[in-house]
Parts: C-alpha cells; sequence; structure tokens
C-alpha cells in the first residue's frame, strides 16, 4: 500500500499554525483587556493621591504663611513643612505664587459660604446685641480657624488675590449697608456708606488684636469689639423700624 501519513501531516501542518495563530491573538486581547482594566483602576488610586497630596502641600503653606508672612516664605521651606522633597513640590505648583493662589481660592470660597450664613435675613429681626452676635461670631471663628486667610488677604500683594479680596470687601460692605438700610430706610445713602465703612475698618482692626491672642484674652476683646460697635451704633437704630 503506498504511505499516506506525509500527506495527512501536510494537511493538518496548516491547522496547527492557525490554531497557534489564533490562541497568540486570544492571549493579546485578554492581556489588553486585563491591561486597560487594570489602568482604570489605577487611575482613581493616582487620582486621590495627588489630592490628598496637595491638601497637604496647601495645609504646609498655610502653616508657613501665617509664620513668616508670605514675602518671607519659600517652596523650600513650604516642602520642609510638608515633610516631602522640593520636587515632590514642583510635581504639583511651580512657584510659591501659584500655590498662594490656590489656597486663596479655596479659602474665598469658604469665606463667601461663611458670609451667607452670617447674614441670615432673619438676623434682622433680633435685637441689636443678638444680630451682632449673629453676624460677628462666624467671622470672627472663620477668621481664627484660618489665620491663613487674614495672611494671604492682606499681606500677599498677588494680584489676583487683591482683587479677590477688594470684590470680597465690597461684598461685605453691600451687606452692611443693607442692615443699615433695614433699620434706617431714610438714612442719607453717603452716611450710610460711610457708617458701613467705619464698621468694617473697626472690625478689621480689632481682628488684628483677636488673631494675636488666645483663650481667655482673645475672648476679652472679642467682647470689647461688640461693645465698640453696639455703642457706636445704638444711637442710629435705637429708633423704632417702621412696619
Amino acid at each position: 500500500m503506498p504511505e499516506r501519513p506525509q500527506a495527512e501531516n501536510a494537511a493538518k501542518a496548516p491547522k496547527a499554525t492557525k490554531g497557534t495563530a489564533a490562541g497568540k491573538t486570544v492571549g493579546k486581547t485578554a492581556g489588553k483587556t486585563a491591561g486597560s482594566a487594570a489602568e482604570k483602576t489605577a487611575a482613581p488610586r493616582r487620582q486621590a493621591r495627588g489630592e490628598r497630596r496637595i491638601a497637604q502641600l496647601l495645609d504646609a503653606a498655610a502653616s508657613v504663611f501665617c509664620r513668616t508672612g508670605y514675602a518671607a516664605a519659600s517652596t523650600n521651606a513650604i516642602a520642609r513643612e510638608a515633610e516631602v522633597s522640593p520636587g515632590t513640590l514642583y510635581q504639583f505648583f511651580p512657584n510659591k505664587e501659584a500655590i498662594a493662589v490656590h489656597l486663596g481660592d479655596e479659602l474665598l470660597r469658604r469665606a463667601r459660604h461663611m458670609h451667607g450664613q452670617a447674614f441670615l435675613p432673619e438676623n434682622l429681626d433680633k435685637p441689636l446685641p443678638e444680630l451682632l452676635d449673629a453676624v460677628l461670631d462666624p467671622v470672627i471663628a472663620f477668621n481664627c480657624e484660618n489665620p491663613a486667610f487674614w495672611a494671604l488677604m492682606h499681606g500677599s500683594g498677588i494680584p489676583g488675590i487683591t482683587q479677590e479680596r477688594e470684590e470680597l470687601h465690597a461684598g461685605l460692605l453691600e451687606r452692611v449697608q443693607g442692615i443699615l438700610r433695614t433699620f434706617c430706610p431714610d438714612g442719607p445713602p453717603e452716611e450710610l456708606t460711610r457708617v458701613s465703612g467705619m464698621i468694617l475698618g473697626i472690625f478689621k482692626a480689632a481682628l488684628d488684636l483677636i488673631l494675636a491672642s488666645e483663650g481667655a484674652e482673645r475672648a476679652a476683646y472679642v467682647a470689647e469689639l461688640k461693645t465698640v460697635l453696639l455703642r457706636y451704633l445704638e444711637p442710629m437704630l435705637a429708633a423704632p423700624r417702621p412696619h
């Protein structure tokens, strides 16, 4: 009988080759799918780590700005405070000003929210001493909890922050004028503007003393501020309001 194994082997050989190629394709596809899934899982973790690092650097910057002032602060000092290398800091911020702007934006956002809580419309129905408590207490508490806010708003000289500070001041001035108009609807506009400016000036001067003290001494300065404003405003606001 003639031999056939070689023909059979020749016929089977392409199938084996095709099978091997198919196996490689499946393997590559599976590898890509697994790699893609791993990348999707790793991306949020990297983002979370980056956000934690930014928060760590901002906290360190806040401490340094409060301790030395913005002008004397440096990226090296901020890195030391955060216990990271300067190279790690530069992965997230190119310079000190970028850190200050980022921190200032975050603090301004919180400050605006706090002002909205302090100047609630229902506070206008309170007697003057309680109205002063309702407005001043959250504003003072915010500044005491975030001393870097005062340091940046009034000591950095960064153009972007300076503009934001002026806008914040204008908003506060308008809120105070709104309170005065509620109590004195017939008051001359120029007088209300002048009195509002004086109120903010008194508050800022007192806040310097409040932030520089602690404990009982701080509480005493807060009480003095309220006494000063009460005695200043009482003659103007003592008259019954029209309904």
